[in-house]
């Protein structure tokens, strides 16, 4: 009787949503009255191509409760666009989710450690630079025989956590994360942002027809933590920006990526051809992966000695 009422329950929340037009989402949220279990530590997949962002894993609410929509790489819908994940916040003893959305800068998240830069504040794992992408491998981890945009900074770790250690996945009330938004947070929240794209959202669907993604059948311990694959591509124009503003794209002036010569002369070839050159590549990339997927998940390898932060998604 409880699993009817609650399957009941879950039909009229998913027939309210229907009845929304997408450009309402950001308004709809789902209330749940218990806090969705702790954030899993699992191996970041490497990037495997350029231009790629990472959208970390995240517990969502379905029709058997919560389930993991497991973390993945996905083409940035315009040049400077940034994720900011979406949380769980308390609000006067229900946990609301707040959707995530796409925009020029990263906007609050409750202070959630999702790790792989998304350490709380802000997000420190690349940057944006003269419109292609950088990453910051001393917290993400990328191909290198295809990537060769980037940088090492470790200071920002500890500068931009808010809870070291925590895997508490869920802001404010108890027990939860106390991180109040910053006024950099709050202005980006202002912004003109756009909603997550049609293959993310493809992605959470098919997590939420996934009978083992559910909590309640693998305690809180999902074995499908990550996407060894990248999302599809959805190119979309910059937000149009109000009356009176101007677009910028973002630069964050305490990471700001310093290139060797090399590295700019080793990059510029590849950034004119990859458009041609980005099919064989990927063939050769998922054959690897799929020789490799049996372990992907029983321990972490390939990864560089000189970046402990790659073996987990928390210090």
């Amino acid at each position: 009787m409880m699993r009817l009422l609650r399957s009941a329950r879950w039909l009229l929340l998913a027939l309210a949503v229907s009845l929304v037009p997408a450009s309402s989402y950001a308004g709809v949220f789902i209330s749940v009255g218990f806090a969705p279990p702790v954030m899993p530590v699992y191996v970041q997949p490497p990037c495997p191509q350029p231009g790629l962002m990472w959208t970390p894993g995240y517990w969502a609410y379905g029709p058997d409760g919560y389930y993991w929509v497991p973390g993945a790489w996905v083409p940035a819908p315009y040049v400077g666009a940034l994720w900011t994940p979406g949380y769980w916040g308390w609000s006067t003893g229900l946990y609301v989710w707040h959707p995530g959305y796409w925009g020029p800068h990263i906007g609050y998240y409750g202070g959630v450690n999702y790790g792989f830069g998304y350490f709380g504040i802000g997000f420190v794992g690349g940057v944006w630079h003269g419109g292609v992408f950088a990453y910051n491998t001393a917290v993400m981890h990328v191909n290198s025989v295809y990537i060769h945009n980037t940088y090492v900074d470790r200071t920002v770790v500890s500068r931009y956590t808010v809870a070291p250690g925590s895997h508490v996945a869920f802001s404010g009330g108890p027990g939860g994360i106390q991180h109040l938004p910053n006024a950099e947070e709050r202005a980006a929240e202002h912004e003109q942002h756009m909603e997550r794209t049609s293959f993310q959202t493809q992605h959470a669907e098919m997590a939420m027809r996934d009978h083992n993604a559910y909590a309640r059948f693998n305690g809180g311990h999902p074995q499908n933590l990550a996407s060894s694959r990248p999302l599809g591509a959805e190119s979309h124009a910059a937000p149009q920006m109000r009356e009176g503003q101007q677009y910028h794209a973002p630069q964050q002036e305490h990471s700001q990526p310093q290139y060797r010569a090399e590295q700019q002369q080793r990059y510029q070839p590849q950034q004119r051809s990859e458009q041609q050159s980005r099919a064989p590549q990927q063939q050769h990339y998922e054959q690897q992966q799929r020789r490799a997927e049996p372990q992907q998940h029983s321990e972490p390898h390939g990864h560089p000695e000189s970046h402990p932060e790659h073996e987990d998604h928390h210090r």
